[in-house]
């Protein structure tokens, strides 16, 4: 796998019987040690109301880790937009790259709701879409679980997610139009934002910040085509939505223009990974990842994350199990050596040109231990 980075995605998550405070130390150290590692790239999820994760405001901790690391490039994964205006989003990134030059990511996503109707999505060129990957039985031809499409229709109109949207939006106001909020993104941070009567707008700081912008999406709707018509990087989440990874990366290029940033499209898929050293060992590590999805996907909010005592422990019932099977079965959970064959089928299936690691473990011994191993058998296979 020469030349094909790895990159972290950190949701500093909060074990249980420990405390928000103990998950952003860990996350930071996390950080260093995986600079030590290799690792080309640290960035922070945003999630809100959810116990068991400490990662509500990616720029405040993007702050912290900067004065604690050197070389890493540090990013948001992602920046939710539908609760924020491009200004405050510029100025917060601004003022980190105002004393952390040339080393952040600024990775912008649309919040949680229901998605807006997918457009076809055609290329630049001679207007052909991309082909999809073929999939056959579940499998791409090499081997990646590909599961039945994940549907969010339980939650819709559910109170707890009602509540997020109320509590994140100021009374009476509209989301912007997510391409055009990503237009705006650009342009204040080109200096180049004009009202259509013509009054100028300049974000100091954040106008002519050296961030690399990247566009998160899990399908080929909406994010990929803003991604791809203005030539930024593309993050895919097959660890959110494995169904639909091949989807979202080939929607990507398919809209892909070049622009003054990339000639050519760039992508990194993200995949949650647990790695010991032997399978058993991961395996008995990665015990609470089923009902920590399952407190997700039933809109509870992410719990601590248990032990795998604790898991094991917990009441499990056969609609447990096929809520959160496509999470389940896409994990990659084993030794250094079973995991980087996983991943690299993954980076096949998709073309990606960096690959994003997730790892959630109850101690953060193991966690640190999983990116070591990793990072490990990662260099020993270029």
């Amino acid at each position: 796998m020469s030349g094909i980075p790895l990159g972290v995605l950190d949701l500093v998550p909060v074990a249980s019987g420990s405390t928000a405070a103990e998950a952003l130390t860990h996350s930071i150290d996390l950080a260093r040690r995986t600079e030590e590692f290799g690792y080309a790239r640290y960035w922070f999820a945003e999630h809100h109301l959810n116990p068991g994760v400490a990662g509500t405001s990616p720029a405040v901790v993007l702050a912290l880790t900067a004065s604690a690391t050197s070389t890493i490039r540090l990013g948001s994964g992602a920046v939710q937009l539908g609760h924020r205006t491009a200004l405050s989003t510029v100025e917060e990134f601004g003022l980190i790259d105002a004393l952390h030059p040339g080393r952040l990511d600024l990775g912008l996503g649309r919040s949680a709701g229901p998605p807006p109707p997918r457009r076809p999505v055609e290329g630049a060129g001679a207007g052909e879409p991309v082909p999809l990957t073929p999939v056959v039985g579940g499998r791409t031809p090499n081997g990646l679980r590909i599961p039945d499409r994940f549907s969010f229709a339980h939650l819709l109109g559910h109170p707890r997610v009602a509540l997020q949207q109320k509590l994140l939006s100021l009374p009476g106001a509209q989301p912007q139009d997510y391409s055009e909020q990503v237009d705006d993104v650009l342009a204040l941070l080109r200096g180049a934002y004009r009202t259509p009567e013509g009054v100028e707008a300049h974000a100091v700081p954040g106008e002519g910040a050296d961030v690399q912008v990247w566009i998160l999406g899990s399908s080929g709707g909406v994010s990929a085509e803003a991604a791809g018509r203005n030539g930024l990087r593309f993050a895919a989440n097959y660890h959110v939505s494995p169904a639909t990874v091949l989807e979202a990366t080939e929607g990507y290029r398919s809209a892909f223009k070049p622009s003054a940033e990339l000639d050519r499209p760039y992508v990194t898929v993200s995949a949650d990974v647990v790695v010991a050293e032997d399978d058993e060992t991961a395996l008995e590590l990665a015990t609470g990842y089923a009902p920590w999805v399952r407190s997700i996907r039933t809109a509870e909010g992410a719990i601590p994350y248990p032990t795998p005592a604790e898991a094991r422990a917990l009441p499990w019932s056969e609609e447990d199990g096929k809520l959160v099977a496509d999470r389940v079965e896409t994990r990659f959970v084993g030794s250094a050596r079973t995991v980087a064959d996983h991943l690299e089928r993954l980076q096949e299936a998709t073309r990606a040109d960096e690959l994003l690691i997730t790892t959630i473990t109850h101690r953060h011994a193991d966690r640190v231990r999983s990116y070591r191993l990793l990072a490990e058998e990662w260099r020993r296979r270029r």
